[in-house]
This record gives structure tokens, sequence and C-alpha cells, in this order.
């Protein structure tokens, strides 16, 4: 965890706190997503809550990537169920610079799933895999 992190018992950033937040259990790899996170989205993370339980584990790790909160855990699903794996959804990122989110992303190890081109409804959109099996789409809105 970086060293300004904040600690388990600070408030969480309420800039970030609105909408819907994504929340994704990542079977204990929150620690290592969020630190890729860094790499490819420039991700700021907010803090990390240990699992007392199971070491090196986390109960709860937040970001803030381009303004907007995610949650992850290591903990399975409700009761102690299998997190099953992501389908049937992407995180889009709406950005000024397409080019650079891109390319930063690819350079941290994300793998293209579309390419990253103009649109018929004329934005720049591509879609990315990060090696969480999570898909991330970068959109740069026509100006």
């Amino acid at each position: 965890m970086p060293n300004d992190a904040p600690s388990a018992t600070t408030c969480p950033d309420a800039a970030v706190m609105n909408g819907v937040i994504p929340y994704l259990g990542l079977n204990g790899r929150a620690g290592e997503a969020a630190e890729f996170y860094a790499r490819a989205f420039g991700a700021r993370e907010l803090g990390r809550y240990p699992d007392q339980q199971n070491p090196g584990r986390f109960m709860h790790v937040q970001i803030e990537i381009n303004g907007g909160a995610l949650m992850m855990t290591d903990q399975g699903g409700c009761n102690g169920e299998p997190t099953p794996s992501p389908q049937g959804f992407h995180l889009q990122l709406v950005v000024a610079d397409g080019d650079l989110w891109w390319s930063r992303a690819l350079a941290a190890g994300c793998t293209v799933a579309m390419p990253f081109e103009r649109q018929f409804w004329g934005d720049r959109w591509g879609m990315l895999r990060d090696p969480f099996g999570l898909h991330w789409a970068i959109n740069e809105a026509a100006g």
C-alpha cells in the first residue's frame, strides 16, 4: 500500500462516492488489482482493510479512477459462496485523451479485445481485457 494511502479508519473520499459504484470480488487478487489499476488507469488508492482471519487478503480495497470509485474484495459472494467469474458487463472510462489512456493500459499489460477507433456514433472507442478477466472500454467522446 502506498505510504500516503489512508488507514482503515479513514473515511472514504466523499468526492468519489456518488452514483453507482462497482464492487468487484477478485478471489484473493484485490491488492494486486489495485496496484495494476494504478499502472494501467492511473488509479489512486483510497484504502485497504485487511482480512484479520486471512493474512495477505483484503476484506475491502477502494481506489479512484478518473474521478469515480471502484471497490474490491478478496472475499467470496454472500454466505461464503464462491465469487462467479465476471460476465455480461464492462467498465467504461470516458476520457479526454483516449490515446494516452489506451497506450498506458496496453503498456501495463491489458490486451486488446476491440481496437480503439472511430465508431459509427462518432466517438473513438475500444475495449481492453485486464489480467483479472475484466473488460474496460476507453471512450473518447467526439468533440
